[in-house]
């Protein structure tokens, strides 16, 4: 059986002018930075602005294509918005600068394989001199030239999507923005502590992350009173976790221990409850254990034998489903039947194979494959 491939190659993103990018060469990847991921791939002009409800049939949803999510770290963080929650002093920044690195510079974090992009940290607690000390004891004096950091930024109230929207437009392969922290970007008014504003924020991130394809990561409060769930500790209402793609909840028994509890939930993720230990010398978090086991999808019969249809002599594709199926002979499956599979796996057949797949409507529908990186 031919190996997996696990891309960690950069992933080319659209900024704000929303085009999407040319496959230059094998190890460009075709990621989810193409359109909002969670709307409908393909707008019916005569149902839009007509005031109608806009469906989609299974049938229309089986044979769409839509881009396919690739993780900003494999198995642990993926587009999208999602809060990273702590007592205040629990040591939150400094594993945001540890992440912020880790992606810009393309290293895995801990067992994590992690895709390589810019990333823009809003450090807004912060100021420069204290970031610069703190990041030479993290990493001595080795520069991450793709890693921004901003202390001052406007309220979303204000045009922090804006603000974001130019920074996309100069740095079109960014992957991660952390926002540390939300009460410094948020609207205050008298209702904030409601459920509906702390829902109302957060779709606004999401929203953002969404039509561009990045990951916002949040960094909040817990609230003083302890909780047997751990994301009932999340100061605020439950409309900020409603609303959100997952959380990072990191506490401690005493706040002098160098051990903490990393639980984690969302809806791209397995669940988690990881055991980090703080090193104090060089203020990084390292990795001790995991409760739960990391459960991987099983192999993909379709997707196996299209991995072996592609070699390094043809590592290119273009045909119709038909045609396509006849090729795969040791797969016995109809045409149409294929073409969804192909469909509903798009983002399994990117990440783990590191083949992209496109089926393009014309005068005859035809599915185009082709690998992006050299076959192991």
């Amino acid at each position: 059986m031919t190996k997996k491939i696990k891309t960690t190659a950069p992933v080319s993103s659209v900024g704000a002018d929303g085009a999407q990018p040319q496959l230059k060469n094998h190890t460009e990847i075709i990621a989810n930075e193409t359109a909002q991921i969670n709307l409908q791939a393909v707008q019916n002009p005569e149902k839009s602005g007509s005031g109608r409800l806009q469906t989609v049939s299974m049938t229309e949803l089986y044979d769409t294509v839509y881009p396919p999510r690739t993780p900003i770290v494999d198995g642990f963080l993926y587009g999208g918005t999602y809060l990273f929650v702590g007592a205040p002093k629990v040591g939150k920044s400094f594993f945001m600068g540890q992440l912020a690195y880790h992606v810009a510079m393309g290293i895995s974090l801990w067992d994590y394989p992690v895709r390589k992009g810019t990333v823009l940290y809003l450090a807004l607690e912060d100021d420069y001199a204290r970031l610069q000390r703190r990041l030479s004891v993290m990493f001595g004096v080795e520069c991450a030239d793709n890693l921004y950091f901003a202390t001052q930024a406007k309220t979303l109230n204000e045009g922090l999507d804006r603000q974001f929207e130019e920074f996309l437009k100069e740095h079109t392969d960014a992957r991660l923005i952390i926002i540390d922290t939300l009460q410094k970007v948020r609207e205050v008014g008298g209702d904030r502590y409601s459920y509906s504003s702390d829902y109302e924020i957060v779709t606004k991130l999401k929203s953002f992350s969404d039509k561009y394809g990045i990951c916002l990561l949040v960094v909040h409060h817990t609230r003083k009173l302890e909780s047997e769930d751990s994301f009932e500790m999340i100061s605020g209402t439950n409309g900020l976790l409603g609303a959100a793609d997952g959380a990072f909840i990191m506490h401690k028994k005493k706040r002098t221990d160098n051990l903490a509890v990393l639980d984690v939930v969302g809806r791209d993720q397995p669940d988690q409850e990881l055991t980090i230990e703080f090193d104090r010398e060089h203020c990084v978090w390292k990795f001790k254990k995991a409760e739960t086991e990391l459960w991987k999808q099983p192999p993909n019969p379709l997707l196996e034998a299209i991995n072996n249809f592609l070699t390094e002599d043809k590592p290119e594709w273009e045909g119709t489903a038909t045609e396509l199926a006849g090729q795969l002979t040791d797969i016995q499956i109809q045409a149409n039947v294929l073409s969804r599979k192909l469909n509903v796996a798009n983002s399994q057949l990117l990440n783990d194979y590191g083949i992209f797949y496109n089926n393009k409507r014309g005068h005859e529908r035809k599915i185009i494959l082709k690998r992006l990186e050299p076959k192991e």
